[in-house]
């Protein structure tokens, strides 16, 4: 079986506590912790195997250097279809709430933008099959575990994508300078899909155009741009305080 590394005792144990099919742990020998404890635990109770070893062949199995003394074989991740996501918002009867990413390259930012997204209670998080991070083991640890909850859909055309979105009657909110109304102005109470830009380029200008409006963060300082976390974590948070009336 084809398998994947995941590093790191909060994303082991988020892997071990979401069910995702695990191969082995392997944990440094004399570890210590609550967590190496959970860890031990939760996979006993699995039946997944526990191996104690070096640090020689910890480091030699991680694909990062802050493993924690961690390490797990896992089953490679699993993306969801996009109209599988659709489907399921529906049939749950909620209000969907999405995040759109355009080619966001780095797998830190994708982890972080995962971890706001399970925050906030998101359904899910889009991202492009081209020019763009996808789902490793950085992103896993990046996300603090996230990456277990939160559905991620990897669609090959990210316009037919948000054409399939505004089908289902999903208002589609870029962030953007040229924005016509700053991010409080805005009505994000209703389905919603918010699109964040890649890294110092933002939003491609085929992606603005397909939005059904774009909204601005106000910026007050000499740098007129924001890292594309933060701003996924400011505009996920004020779409919180609209749709929980605060």
């Amino acid at each position: 079986m084809k398998t994947e590394i995941i590093c790191g005792r909060n994303p082991v144990l988020e892997a071990l506590r979401s069910g995702r099919q695990i191969q082995r742990i392997v944990i440094l020998r004399g570890s210590k912790g609550g967590a190496i404890d959970q860890i031990q635990d939760l996979a006993q109770k699995r039946r997944i195997p526990v191996d104690y070893a070096s640090k020689s062949v910890v480091e030699g199995l991680a694909t990062e250097t802050s493993h924690q003394g961690v390490v797990a074989q896992v089953a490679p991740f699993s993306y969801w279809a996009l109209e599988d996501l659709l489907d399921t918002i529906a049939h749950r009867q909620e209000v969907p709430f999405l995040v759109v990413l355009d080619q966001i390259e780095d797998p830190h930012n994708l982890g972080a933008v995962l971890r706001s997204a399970d925050a906030a209670g998101a359904h899910g998080v889009i991202i492009p099959q081209r020019r763009a991070a996808s789902v490793t083991s950085t992103v896993a640890k990046t996300s603090a575990g996230a990456v277990e909850y939160v559905p991620v859909c990897q669609v090959t055309n990210l316009a037919r994508a948000i054409d399939t979105l505004k089908e289902r009657g999903i208002w589609v909110t870029g962030a953007d300078m040229r924005g016509d109304k700053l991010h409080t102005e805005a009505d994000l109470t209703g389905p919603l899909a918010l699109v964040i830009g890649s890294e110092g380029r933002g939003i491609r200008r085929l992606i603005a155009d397909k939005c059904d409006f774009l909204v601005r963060l106000p910026m007050y300082g000499q740098v007129n741009s924001l890292n594309a976390s933060v701003a996924a974590g400011i505009l996920l948070y004020e779409a919180v305080r609209q749709r929980r009336g605060l």
